[in-house]
């Protein structure tokens, strides 16, 4: 179907992505303003559930994808060789908003693998893996998380230590990954690893994909203070990877891991269309505790609320970048 509408005018798309929505979900409620004191007082920064609920939230949200995907409005913008549809962003930004007016499927668990490692597989993996994972990824056929930090290498990227040793068509990756956001439920992952220790740390790195259902992955869940456990440690112990899994050039790892980051600007922090913003949140605290004629509040506030527009258009600016 993705083909048949590629040439619609922006009208007429957003009439289809109306009659689709409307056909498959239920109406928002018009959004009421936010009151102190009413709703979840959940204060986690991440969600936390319980196996079964994770489980349940995974496949509820697998399936909407899915039914996008296959009505033309999964991946949008992407390349019609891939999977998508070939349109500019304008057609992706009209079906944003106007899925943000029903009731859909929280889609928080493709949020790293669509908003981050997919562009990085469009940008630097071979045409074999885009085939086999792009479109896969989009419909949500699997799920895909990002491998970066370790023990001893967190916002010093370059420091890291899992290495990954060439033997003839494969690579054999040992080592240990941490701060993994949804590895429990992913299916594949990007990987970034030392392929040459003699070079500066900058330049001995490579990236791949590695499939996470491989002998020799274990993933185990980091229980926090809360009680959840949204993040894991992953270990890899001689998982083998074929080089068509490579992304980029040998040695290049540091530019592919620059291309995941510049697209987590785009892909991190931007609120479905239902929530409340933390602005607005605190907003309502302000006024709650009657403290609106406070001038450091006032001042504290005014900085918030540039600090979150500015967030906001460098969002935007880094979707027009890479879409």
């Amino acid at each position: 179907m993705a083909s048949d509408l590629a040439n619609t005018t922006i009208e007429q798309f957003t009439a289809d992505a109306h009659k689709f929505l409307a056909a498959n979900a239920e109406p928002r409620e018009s959004k009421k303003a936010f009151v102190w004191g009413e709703g979840s007082d959940n204060v986690s920064m991440f969600e936390e559930r319980s196996k079964q609920a994770e489980d349940e939230v995974v496949n509820r949200a697998k399936q909407w994808r899915q039914q996008k995907f296959d009505a033309g409005f999964g991946w949008i913008s992407g390349p019609e060789q891939y999977g998508g549809r070939g349109l500019s962003n304008e057609f992706e930004k009209a079906y944003s908003k106007a899925e943000a007016q029903y009731k859909v499927a929280n889609q928080s668990i493709f949020q790293i693998g669509l908003g981050m490692v997919a562009p990085t597989i469009l940008a630097h993996a071979s045409d074999f893996a885009r085939e086999k994972f792009l479109r896969a990824m989009w419909r949500a056929d699997i799920v895909a998380c990002q491998l970066f930090s370790e023990p001893g290498a967190g916002s010093d990227l370059a420091s890291l230590q899992t290495k990954a040793e060439r033997d003839g068509d494969e690579w054999v990756i040992t080592g240990q990954k941490v701060w993994t956001s949804g590895a429990q439920y992913s299916d594949i992952g990007e990987v970034i690893c030392r392929t040459d220790p003699s070079l500066p740390k900058h330049k001995g790195m490579t990236g791949f994909i590695v499939d996470m259902h491989a002998a020799g992955v274990e993933i185990r869940l980091l229980r926090q203070m809360t009680g959840g456990a949204s993040f894991n440690e992953v270990f890899f112990n001689e998982v083998r990877v074929p080089d068509s899994y490579r992304l980029g050039e040998v040695n290049n790892g540091w530019g592919v891991a620059l291309t995941t980051l510049m697209n987590e600007r785009a892909a991190i922090g931007t609120a479905s269309g239902g929530e409340t913003s933390m602005f607005t949140r605190m907003q309502a605290m302000v006024h709650h505790f009657g403290m609106t004629d406070d001038p450091i509040v006032r001042e504290k506030m005014a900085d918030l609320f540039i600090r979150t527009k500015v967030a906001g258009y460098n969002n935007q600016r880094a979707m027009d970048k890479i879409r």
